[in-house]
Order: structure tokens, then C-alpha cells, then sequence
């Protein structure tokens, strides 16, 4: 996998280089700012990008505008978004074109290194990776909607469906059997009113619901 990877702060770049080389990722180009960001992409034509929500020059959030511009460039590229605190708007704007091949996680993700990589390499095979806390403020924010026929149960499995994790990732996390995902993902599609027609994925529908995007 050929990453392209922008991060302003030195030791965090450095740290991320060392730990997706040691994973067997091949990073082609480590940059520091969003500008130098959108040539690596076009120099390197990678396979996944990694980048900072902030940096230069005024650290708000010009990693994620220029994440925007190569979705839009580059529909089929895997990118995941890093970011120092939860900020849902963000998320969203990120997840507003597509909910494949993308992600959102919060930096602290960086520490659990199992779970980092394999947020990585899910993004990379078109999945998706959304950061738990994002996906609990959401939840709680976002109530008093056809949402609210969704039992305790079916609401947390649907965060982990927005987490990106499979029916045996979800059985894991929950302590349940796959058939038992199986029937509260059935009843999630059925109170949404997701019909199933064979042109629309209710998996990722029943997540755009979720986030109202």
C-alpha cells in the first residue's frame, strides 16, 4: 500500500512514518502542509492518504479542505482524516460525498497500534473508519428522529456499523453472535424505512441516516 501522509508536527510525522513502514505500508512522500499535500498526491499517485485536520499556515482546517479537493478529484481515493479533538462538522463534511474509503478518527486512535492499522487498511479496501467519540456525540445530538424507534441495542450497533466494522466486528464488540447482528441490522433497515432496492446500499444509507447527511 503507497501512503501519502501530511502531518505539521515532526515527531508525529516521523512516529507515523516509522509505524507504517514497520507495517509494510510504503510511504511515498511525509509532508507538512496541505498545498504540499495535493502535489505529493499528484506526483505519487497513491493508494491512501493520511492527513492532519490543522496546519499551516492558520491551523484550522486546511488538511480537511484539501482532503475535500481530492475526493472530489480522486473519487476512488482512500483518505483518513486525523484530528487532535472531536469536531463533528468536520466529520460530516468529510463523509457528505461518500462513506467509502474514508475516515475520521481522533489522534489518541494513534496509540492503540492494532487498531490504528487496522483502521487504515479498512479505509484502504474502500471501508470505513469513524472515530467512536464523533460517533457518540452524534448519536446524542441526534435523538429526535425515526432514530428514536431504534432500540439501546440497535443503536449501538448501528454506531459501529458507522464505525465501519463488519457483522463479525460488531458480534465481538457487543459479545453476541453474528445472527443475532444480523436480526438487529434487519430491524434497524425496517425502522428507517429502508426498502433495499438493488441499486441503493442500505448498510451505508441506514449510516447517512444516522449522521443526517
Amino acid at each position: 500500500m503507497r501512503v501519502v501522509l501530511a502531518e505539521d508536527s515532526v515527531l508525529l510525522r516521523e512516529g507515523l512514518v516509522r509505524l507504517l513502514d514497520a507495517a509494510g505500508m510504503a510511504v511515498v512522500a511525509a509532508v507538512a502542509d496541505a498545498e504540499a499535500l495535493l502535489r505529493a498526491v499528484d506526483e505519487h499517485d497513491p493508494d491512501l492518504v493520511l492527513t492532519d485536520v490543522r496546519m499551516p499556515p492558520t491551523h484550522t482546517d486546511e488538511g480537511l479542505r484539501a482532503a475535500l479537493v481530492l475526493r472530489r478529484q480522486r473519487p476512488d481515493l482512500a483518505i483518513l482524516v486525523l484530528s487532535q479533538y472531536v469536531e463533528e462538522r468536520y466529520a460530516t463534511q468529510l463523509l457528505s460525498t461518500t462513506t467509502t474509503g474514508v475516515g475520521y478518527l481522533l489522534k489518541d486512535r494513534v496509540a492503540d497500534v492494532a487498531e490504528f492499522l487496522d483502521a487504515l487498511r479498512r479505509v484502504a479496501a474502500g471501508g470505513t473508519a469513524l472515530d467512536p467519540e464523533v460517533v457518540a456525540q452524534l448519536l446524542v445530538r441526534r435523538r429526535s428522529d425515526p432514530l428514536d424507534r431504534l432500540t439501546r441495542r440497535e443503536h449501538e450497533v448501528l454506531a459501529l456499523i458507522a464505525e465501519g466494522r463488519s457483522n463479525a466486528g460488531i458480534a465481538e464488540a457487543l459479545v453476541i453472535t453474528e445472527s443475532a447482528v444480523g436480526k438487529h441490522i434487519n430491524n434497524i433497515f425496517t425502522k428507517l424505512e429502508l426498502t433495499g432496492a438493488e441499486k441503493d446500499h442500505r448498510r451505508v444509507l441506514a449510516v447517512l441516516r444516522f449522521l443526517k447527511i
